[in-house]
C-alpha cells in the first residue's frame, strides 16, 4: 500500500461517443514487420558470420572486443522496457512531473558502477557476475546468487513479453497471441545463434526505433496543440509541474528525497551488479572502453526520461482541448499512451506501425538480453564448474540450445501470466523485490573484507525474505483492504531489472488515502526505497553472522575482489591527517585492488583467490607499504 500524492488534475470530460477500436493501415504493418525482419536479419549475420568458428567466449561475450558506442545503446536499451514506454508518459499524466527528479539518482547511481563495479569485474576477467561471489567467499555463494538471478529473470521475462502486448490487443485489437509468439520466436532465434554480439548490435538497431518513435509522438501532439510552449503553460495551470516536495519521509511514494537517493539503490541493482548488464561491460575491449560506456548511458537515460516526461504533458494538453472517449475513461492506466497514439496518429498511415515498432523494439531488447544472461549464468556458473571438461564446440552447442530453452520457457511463463489475473501483480513485484539483495551481498563482498560464507548465505537468505514479506504483504494488505493491489516496487509496472525503474502507475488510485498505523505502515515503504532497505538488510544480517563465526579467520581471502574502501576515504584527508594515521597519499602509491595486499598474518603470509593459482608474496613493508593502514587491515582480518 502506498500513500498517494494527489498532484494530478481530474480527469477531462468523456465524450459522448465511444471511440471505435484502431486498426492497421497496410503502411502500418509494413513498417512493424520491417522491424522485426532488420532485428532478425542483424541477428543472423553475426550467427552466420564465422559459423562453425564460434567460441563460448564469443558467443556469451562477443569475444570481449565491443566498442563503447554499441555498449552504451546496448545497456540502455536492456532495461528500456516497453513497460517503460507505456509507464513514465501514464505516470506524468496522472501525478505530476515529480517522478522527473528520479534523473538526480542517474549520477551516483552510474558513476559509482563505472568506478567500483566495472574495475573489480574486469580486472578479474569474468564471464558471470556470479563467478565473483566464488572468488570472494565460495561455491555454495556462487550457486545461491545464480539461482536468485534465474528466478528474478524467468519471473519478469514471461511479465515483460505478455503486458505490453495485453495493452496492444486491448487498444489496436493486435492479435495478442500473434504479438506474443511474434516476439518470443524472433527474439528466441536471433540470440541462441548469435549470441551476445547479435543481442547488442540489435539492441542499438532498436534503441534508435525507440527514439524515433517517441520522438514523432512529441512533434506530431505538439503541433496539434499549439507547440511545446502551449503544453507547458496548460500543465502549469492545471498543476501539473511539480516542485521539489523535501518530506524526507521514506512511505511517501514520491518525494525529492525518495527519487533522487532511494533511486540511487534502484540504479545500481541494474547497472552495477546485474548479469545482463555486467555481462555488457566485460563484452568491452579495455576496461577504459567499459567505463566510458557506462558514462554514456547518463545522457542517454537523461534523454530517455524527459521524451518519456514530454509524452505524458503532451498527452495531458491534447486531452484538454479533444475530450476523451467514454471507452477511453474507463481503459488501464498503461492503455493510456496507446489510445493517444492511435488517436493522435490517425490518418498520418506509417506512424501508428512506427510506434508499434517503438514498443515491440523495447520488448525485443529486453527479452533477448534475458535470454542472454540467463544461458550465460547457467552455462558458467550451474554447468561448467561440474563439466570443465567440454571442448568449445560442445559448450557452443549447449549455451544455444539453453537459450532455446528459455525463448521455450519465456512463453511458457506469457501463458501462465495471462492466467494470473490480479496475482499478476505480484509476479511484476519480484523482479523489485530480489534486485536489493543481489546488490546487498556483492556489497557485503566488496566492502567488508571480515564478511564470511556463512555470513554472506545468512544475509543473503535474511534480505530475500525481508523482500518478499514487505513486498507480498503490501499487495495482500491492499486486496484485504478492498482497494487494488499496488505492486510493491512502486505503483509501477515496471520490472527494471530492475528492472527498468520505471513507473507504470498501472493501479495508483489518484486520491489521498490516510496514513496506515503498525505494521500496514511498514507494507507501505515506498518502492524506491526497496533496494536500499533490502541490500542493507543483507549487510547487517551477513556482517552480524560474519563476526559472530569468526570472521575470515582460517580462510583465504583474494585481495582483488575487495574494494579498499578506507585508504581512497583517507586519501581525501589533509597531508596532516593521513602522516598521523601513517598513511600515503593516493597520489604517491597505487591503491588499487589489484596491488592491494594483506599482511603476515593472513593465511601465513600468503594469499590464494579461488581461481588464481599463484601464490602473493607479502611484501615485508607490509600493508603502509601499499598505502593501506596496518590498523585496518589488522583488525579486519583478525576478526
Amino acid at each position: 500500500m502506498s500513500v498517494a500524492v494527489s498532484t494530478s488534475a481530474p480527469l477531462p470530460p468523456a465524450s459522448d461517443t465511444n471511440m471505435v477500436t484502431s486498426t492497421f493501415s497496410l503502411v502500418d504493418y509494413v513498417v512493424f514487420v520491417l522491424l522485426l525482419v532488420l532485428s532478425l536479419a542483424i541477428g543472423l549475420y553475426h550467427a552466420y558470420r564465422g559459423w562453425g568458428r564460434h567460441t563460448i567466449g564469443q558467443l556469451l561475450l562477443a569475444d570481449r572486443k565491443m566498442g563503447c558506442f554499441p555498449v552504451a545503446l546496448s545497456l540502455l536499451a536492456t532495461f528500456q522496457s516497453a513497460v517503460a514506454i507505456l509507464g513514465v508518459p501514464s505516470e506524468i499524466y496522472r501525478f505530476g512531473t515529480q517522478y522527473w527528479f528520479l534523473g538526480c539518482s542517474y549520477f551516483l547511481g552510474l558513476l559509482i558502477p563505472a568506478h567500483v563495479f566495472i574495475p573489480i569485474f574486469y580486472r578479474l576477467h569474468l564471464t558471470s557476475a556470479y563467478e565473483y561471489l566464488e572468488l570472494r567467499f565460495n561455491k555454495a555463494v556462487r550457486v545461491c546468487g545464480t539461482v536468485t538471478f534465474i528466478f528474478q529473470m524467468v519471473i519478469y521475462m514471461g511479465v515483460v513479453l505478455y503486458a505490453p502486448s495485453l495493452a496492444l490487443n486491448a487498444v489496436t485489437g493486435f492479435d495478442l497471441w500473434l504479438s506474443v509468439l511474434t516476439l518470443g520466436i524472433v527474439c528466441t532465434v536471433y540470440t541462441a545463434l548469435g549470441g551476445l554480439k547479435a543481442v547488442i548490435w540489435t539492441d542499438v538497431f532498436q534503441t534508435l526505433v525507440m527514439f524515433l518513435g517517441q520522438l514523432v509522438v512529441i512533434i506530431v501532439g505538439s503541433a496539434k496543440v499549439g507547440g511545446l510552449g502551449h503544453v507547458w503553460d496548460v500543465a502549469s495551470q492545471h498543476g501539473l509541474i511539480s516542485g521539489i516536495e523535501l518530506d524526507p519521509d521514506p512511505f511517501v511514494r514520491h518525494t525529492f528525497w525518495t527519487l533522487a537517493f532511494g533511486g540511487v539503490f534502484m540504479m545500481l541493482s541494474l547497472y552495477g551488479v546485474n548479469q545482463a548488464q555486467v555481462q555488457r561491460y566485460l563484452s568491452s575491449r579495455t576496461e577504459k572502453a567499459a567505463v566510458l560506456s557506462c558514462y554514456a548511458v547518463f545522457p542517454c537515460q537523461q534523454v530517455v526520461l524527459c521524451m518519456g516526461c514530454l509524452i505524458g504533458l503532451v498527452m495531458f494538453a491534447y486531452y484538454q482541448e479533444y475530450p476523451m472517449s467514454t471507452q477511453q475513461t474507463q481503459a488501464a492506466p498503461d492503455q493510456f499512451v496507446l489510445y493517444f497514439v492511435m488517436d493522435l496518429l490517425r490518418g498520418l498511415p506509417g506512424l501508428p506501425g512506427l510506434f508499434v515498432a517503438c514498443l515491440f523494439s523495447g520488448s525485443l531488447s529486453t527479452i533477448s538480453s534475458a535470454f542472454n544472461s540467463l544461458a550465460t549464468v547457467t552455462m558458467e556458473d550451474l554447468i561448467r564448474p561440474w563439466f570443465p571438461h567440454f571442448s568449445e564446440v560442445r559448450a557452443t552447442m549447449l549455451s544455444r540450445i539453453i537459450a532455446f530453452g528459455y525463448g521455450l520457457l519465456c512463453l511458457g511463463m506469457a501463458y501462465i501470466s495471462s492466467q494470473m489475473g490480479p496475482v499478476l501483480q505480484a509476479a511484476i513485484s519480484i523482479f523489485g523485490m530480489v534486485g536489493g539483495p543481489l546488490l546487498g551481498l556483492f556489497c557485503l563482498g566488496m566492502f567488508f573484507p571480515c564478511a564470511n560464507p556463512p555470513g554472506a548465505i545468512v544475509g543473503l537468505l535474511a534480505g530475500l525474505i525481508m523482500a518478499f514479506w514487505i513486498g507480498i504483504g503490501s499487495t495482500v494488505s491492499s486486496l484485504g483492504s478492498g482497494r487494488v493491489p499496488t505492486p510493491s516496487n512502486g505503483s509501477s509496472f515496471s520490472l527494471p531489472s530492475n528492472l527498468t525503474a520505471v513507473t507504470m502507475a498501472t493501479l495508483m488510485p489518484s486520491t489521498t488515502i490516510s496514513k496506515p498505523t503498525g505494521l500496514q505502515r511498514l507494507y507501505s515503504l515506498s518502492y524506491l526505497w526497496y533496494s536500499a532497505h533490502n541490500s542493507t538488510t543483507v549487510i547487517v544480517v551477513g556482517l552480524a553472522v560474519s563476526l559472530l563465526s569468526g570472521g575470515m579467520r582460517g580462510r583465504t581471502l583474494n585481495p582483488r575482489t575487495i574494494y579498499p574502501v578506507l585508504p581512497k576515504l583517507v586519501a581525501l584527508l589533509p597531508m596532516s591527517c593521513q602522516k598521523r594515521l601513517h598513511c600515503r597519499t593516493h597520489s604517491q602509491v597505487d591503491l588499487s585492488v589489484d596491488t592491494a595486499v594483506f599482511p603476515e598474518k593472513v593465511s601465513n603470509g600468503m594469499l590464494r583467490g579461488s581461481r588464481d593459482k599463484e601464490a602473493v608474496d607479502v611484501p615485508e613493508e607490509g600493508p603502509a607499504h601499499q598505502g593501506i593502514s596496518p590498523t585496518f587491515i589488522v583488525q579486519e582480518t583478525s576478526l
